[in-house]
């Protein structure tokens, strides 16, 4: 049954913190997943949190940590040793370690390896602390199962037993030679279908995907889902096998990713939480809010051009909203397709001709479709046949104009490597506004002047 966290139940676990009812604790939090209890503890201060986390078994705990939210675990493991952190990582994978160890000031991160008692994990994450998070050496985990080439399926078996205690969940066998070069797979199907004696250069699968520890997290992702892969190896220039990635990692890759396309459509230039200080979030929203100002500010110069214009027919100024507010809807949604199409890298994105043609068309219907309802609209209520005319012609041009804006945009600042989401954002829009209201006044002074 899907968990719901309501402020009843929430109510009820800080009752039992304040009267410290460790049984009621333990028996209703115990039957929940890590996940969960790590919403819960999200609503809880800090202090409540540790208490929590203390009455709970300690593998529990650990995987309670793992899940919690960067911000809250960095505040939360404030009040703990840093032996106490790495009694915890007992229990923990590295690559989920590393990444707790990384919110963590260095003396921290020193201490805490130090406290480590499995001297072989400690290595394994001393080794990942020197990657990039954005890497795949970063994202990967030392724990896996491995066989030798020259194995028989008998050894490979108790080697699979020997390491499987500290690997959490066995994808597949990686199969490497005497020098750890990775040459590829082995099923376990395969293994339990065939003779004892048969060794593993046998049965083993060559053909498989891998990745350098220095290839983007991004590009990890997308091959790990075009491809369906639950996991995938890790290898170093010379093709060592140094880890691998589970497709938990790459979930939260593509979560990350989605969430810093988002906040640059949003006109936010850096990833924040909604934890984060007011000073930082701040910081994050005033660039693009800078821009957008200064649009505005640009937009009233320009409309002091058309004074006189505005003056001679004071009907125009009520559609100004309408044409700004329509080219920037016409901007965002070419910009949209056009970015999310760029974010999919699997496919080949070159921008030519025949999409420029498609995109033209669909501006074109639409443009028809806008300015004939407007034109009907404003005939209707009695509007002059000149502001009908004018509205009309404006509005279609705005629709081109800003639909084939929205279509480049995002495709020069990806071939110059900025961020194409930064195209539906502030940017087009305002880009949008001052190019609507140019077009409008400027077939208005057309018109009238004819």
């Amino acid at each position: 049954m899907q968990f719901e966290l309501t402020q009843e139940y929430l109510d009820q676990i800080k009752e039992a913190i304040a009267s410290k009812n460790v049984d009621y604790i333990n028996q209703t939090l115990g039957e929940l997943h890590s996940a969960d209890i790590a919403a819960v503890i999200g609503e809880l201060d800090i202090e409540e949190s540790e208490y929590l986390l203390n009455c709970l078994d300690r593998e529990l705990g650990a995987e309670i940590i793992r899940d919690l939210e960067g911000e809250i675990r960095k505040k939360l493991l404030k009040n703990f040793s840093p032996d106490e952190i790495a009694w915890y990582f007992k229990h923990i994978d590295s690559d989920d370690a590393v990444d707790i160890l990384n919110e963590q000031p260095i003396p921290v991160r020193e201490e805490v390896i130090a406290f480590i008692k499995n001297q072989e994990k400690a290595d394994h994450i001393r080794e990942l602390l020197h990657y990039e998070e954005d890497v795949a050496g970063g994202l990967m985990q030392k724990e896996l199962v491995k066989a030798n080439l020259n194995w028989t399926v008998t050894q490979c078996i108790e080697e699979i037993r020997r390491q499987s205690k500290k690997v959490e969940k066995v994808f597949y066998v990686y199969v490497v030679d005497d020098h750890e070069k990775l040459l590829g797979i082995v099923s376990l199907k395969k293994m339990l279908l065939a003779d004892e004696d048969t060794l593993i250069a046998d049965i083993y699968e060559p053909d498989i995907h891998y990745v350098e520890s220095y290839r983007e997290a991004e590009e990890v992702a997308q091959i790990m889902e075009k491809y369906d892969i639950e996991a995938i190896p890790v290898v170093n220039v010379h093709g060592k096998l140094l880890g691998r990635i589970t497709i938990d990692d790459v979930v939260d890759v593509i979560k990350e990713e989605a969430k810093l396309d988002m906040q640059a459509m949003a006109g936010i230039s850096e990833s924040t939480e909604e934890d984060a200080n007011v000073w930082r979030m701040s910081w994050a929203r005033l660039p693009w809010l800078l821009i957008g100002m200064s649009g505005g500010i640009l937009g009233a110069r320009f409309l002091g051009l058309f004074e006189s214009t505005i003056s001679l027919v004071p009907a125009m100024a009520f559609f100004i909203p309408l044409i700004t507010a329509t080219g920037g809807n016409v901007g965002i949604q070419s910009s949209s397709v056009v970015v999310q199409a760029l974010a999919n890298k699997n496919s080949i994105n070159n921008f030519n001709l025949q999409k420029l043609f498609k995109g033209f068309l669909i501006a074109l219907i639409n443009g028809i479709a806008i300015s004939s309802i407007v034109f009907l609209f404003n005939m209707l209520i009695g509007e002059k046949n000149e502001i009908a005319i004018i509205v009309s012609i404006a509005l279609f041009s705005v629709v081109m104009l800003a639909s084939l804006m929205g279509t480049i945009t995002p495709v020069i600042l990806d071939k110059f490597g900025f961020n194409p989401a930064l195209a539906s954002g502030p940017f087009i829009t305002t880009a949008n506004d001052l190019l609507g209201l140019g077009v409008y006044f400027l077939v208005a002074h057309l018109l009238f002047n004819s």
